[in-house]
């Protein structure tokens, strides 16, 4: 979906004329989720690109300011919801801008082990967060419960991934003792569009559409994500994953990056080779 400025100018004017004479930028980003809009200086405008991601709308108003206040890192917080109109027909957000920048792939920010220890500090204090009345995550089957779609999208990557490879490593991954305990909370999507990096430090963490209760393996996405291999164990030893979590969260990752490969290899380079990479440092 292709939203452009001046839609975004006539929905804060009609429904929050208080910030009408703010500048709407576009913010060049490669999320499926939500087109991204910088309003002034210090608020941004989410537009869901789908009906699916404008459900995330009320679960980040509700939850985000519970959240928070009991986490180490800077969140968005929302100060407007947006409703429905005639010019855009899903329910849309207005929350805080925060400063950072997406990391990439390999890149320095991926090496360092400050910024494992940052994603694990985040990731710990998420799931000490009490439970109650918690949703469940967007993520919050068992990993065995992929199984189908994750063997589909690997069979339509034929010649483009080491299936042989790649199918080793999934079996190992589904082998692991399944998550029994009580689910934690988990961000549920900790890849390069969804945090925030300065100077090799973690600045943010951002979209929390995914957000709820979960194999707290989940959140160990992260390691392949984000990370490359020193820093990948700096991180582990900071969750403190046992093997059989760490095997989890290896297979959500791989999973997670084989169906968005296999459904973005054409539609988005970005989010296609962000997949392709992950899947490079899981096999090897």
């Amino acid at each position: 979906m292709i939203v452009e400025p001046s839609l975004v100018h006539g929905l804060i004017a009609a429904q929050f004329p208080h910030w009408a004479d703010l500048p709407v930028e576009v913010v060049g980003a490669s999320g499926t989720a939500n087109a991204i809009y910088r309003l002034g200086a210090d608020k941004a405008v989410r537009l869901p690109r789908t009906e699916g991601s404008a459900a995330d709308v009320a679960t980040e108003h509700r939850w985000l300011p519970r959240l928070a206040g009991q986490l180490p890192f800077p969140v968005p917080l929302p100060l407007a919801q947006g409703a429905p109109d005639k010019t855009f027909p899903r329910p849309w957000s207005v929350c805080t801008w925060l400063e950072g920048t997406n990391p990439r792939p390999g890149d320095a920010a991926s090496s360092s082990d400050l910024l494992a220890a940052d994603l694990a500090e985040f990731v710990l204090a998420l799931r000490r967060i009490a439970p109650e009345d918690a949703p469940p995550a967007y993520r919050s089957e068992p990993l065995a419960s992929r199984d189908a779609a994750t063997r589909e999208a690997l069979a339509a990557l034929g010649g483009v991934v080491d299936a042989e490879a790649v199918a080793a490593v999934w079996k190992d991954s589904l082998s692991a003792p399944p998550f029994t305990a009580a689910p934690v909370w988990v961000h549920g999507d900790l890849q390069p569009g969804n945090v925030l990096v300065a100077d090799g430090r973690l600045a943010a963490v951002i979209d929390f559409g995914c957000t709820g209760l979960a194999d707290p393996a989940v959140d160990l996405i992260a390691a392949w994500y984000l990370l490359t291999a020193g820093a990948r164990q700096t991180f582990r030893t900071a969750v403190a994953a046992d093997d059989a979590t760490w095997a989890r969260g290896r297979g959500w990752a791989l999973s997670i990056a084989l169906l968005e490969l296999a459904h973005y290899r054409e539609s988005n380079p970005v989010m296609a080779r962000i997949a392709a990479h992950v899947i490079g440092e899981i096999v090897t």
